[in-house]
């Protein structure tokens, strides 16, 4: 039996590299498996360059529904920022790109399990955790297991005629429908401004004088509509990347740690996600007690680290969405965001499970709060310590 690799191929430097790697030096067939996210790439021109570079067989999967309903939403839900910044595209999308190539492996009947990924990056332990917790096959990652660095793998592209796009050449870029991920090159100054050319989502110059108002409608957590409009998901998430990107709304530009203990600087466009969970998370502020609020927050803290981490697959993943999906039950209702010059605000907010009441919080004539209740609570919640200031004071 010959020995046959199954990648999963972008059609990028790093796996169009690897497909000749794994039939010269580990002298196997490839097939390829490129699953769409969103990513916007031209399918066809991707299948023609995996046959050119010789694969025995090329799928293309259309994973973009799944992706919003399974990935995309319980993010929202989560109001899923990695170290307070990083809306996880990247990382939310592995998972989901290996989970369809074990699909193909099976089909296949492949005797190695194959990606693109660097020993320094994140996504080797996506792909890695997701791989080892679907088959016992064995994982082949060229990049990591020859120390491949970009400059010899430019060299190896052009030695084998693999064509690079300018882009790529620049910068290493990731995206889908939720994010753009844009490393390498200059931006591996971290004092150095990223040049305007290394955005494509987000405008960055000439940006209207007025601003533009952003309404999205939820329903148990989930966005449903926006500016009055019902949407189908992925509509509904191309509509605020182009809305909000024309208003200079997304960029982030942060220190990063990564799973392998290396610190990064990473720059991210992210439009439609900076809004969706901006306004998510206010949503939630208006229809939760406090007690949830604060609660919550540290339920997604950890189901952010999770999804970073490589750790889809835990089981604790699962329970934590048993909890989240829970709270989203009374999430309903919409928020409304001023978008200008790059800057993002909630303006307002709206749902039939507001638990902010105006006739309470009202300073005007007619509040139903009767002040002079707050005497008594005052000087019992502050009671330890006023106690324990007096007995510091007699000491």
């Amino acid at each position: 039996m010959s020995k046959k690799a199954i990648l999963a191929f972008s059609g990028g430097l790093d796996t169009s590299v690897v497909v000749k790697y794994l039939q010269e030096k580990y002298n196997m067939d490839v097939v390829t498996v490129t699953v769409d996210v969103g990513q916007g790439d031209d399918q066809k021109k991707i299948t023609a360059k995996a046959k050119k570079l010789g694969v025995k067989k090329h799928y293309n999967v259309d994973a973009k529904k799944e992706f919003v309903s399974d990935f995309i939403f319980p993010a929202i839900k989560a109001n899923s920022l990695y170290q307070k910044k990083y809306c996880l595209a990247t990382a939310l999308a592995r998972p989901l790109i290996a989970k369809k190539v074990l699909e193909i492996a099976k089909k296949e009947k492949v005797t190695a399990l194959a990606h693109g990924c660097s020993g320094k990056g994140n996504d080797q332990v996506r792909f890695d955790v997701t791989f080892s917790s679907g088959s016992n096959l064995p994982i082949i990652a060229p990049i990591r297991d020859l120390n491949l660095d970009r400059k010899t793998e430019l060299k190896f592209a052009k030695k084998h005629g693999i064509k690079i796009d300018s882009v790529a050449k620049k910068f290493s870029i990731d995206q889908n429908l939720w994010g753009r991920a844009i490393e390498g090159g200059v931006l591996e100054d971290a004092y150095k401004e990223p040049p305007n050319d290394a955005f494509i989502w987000v405008k960055t110059k000439n940006l209207a004088a007025n601003p533009s108002y952003l309404e999205i409608q939820f329903e148990k957590g989930v966005p449903v509509a926006v500016d009055g409009k019902n949407l189908n998901p992925i509509a509904l998430i191309e509509y605020i990347n182009k809305k909000a990107g024309a208003a200079g709304i997304g960029i982030v530009d942060h220190i990063e740690d990564r799973v392998v203990g290396i610190k990064s600087r990473e720059v991210y466009e992210t439009p439609a996600a900076t809004c969706l969970i901006e306004a998510h998370s206010d949503l939630e502020k208006m229809v939760h007690t406090k007690h949830e609020n604060k609660f919550k927050s540290l339920i997604d803290d950890e189901w952010s680290w999770l999804v970073y981490s490589g750790l889809w697959e835990d089981p604790l993943r699962e329970d934590l969405d048993a909890f989240i999906d829970q709270t989203q039950k009374r999430v309903s209702g919409t928020v409304r965001l001023k978008l200008y010059n790059g800057n993002l605000r909630v303006v307002g907010r709206k749902s039939k499970y507001s638990l902010y009441s105006h006739k309470v919080a009202t300073y005007g004539k007619g509040s139903t709060f009767d002040q002079k209740l707050a005497k008594g609570f005052v000087e019992l919640w502050g009671m330890q310590s006023t106690e324990a200031n007096k007995l510091q004071r007699k000491r």
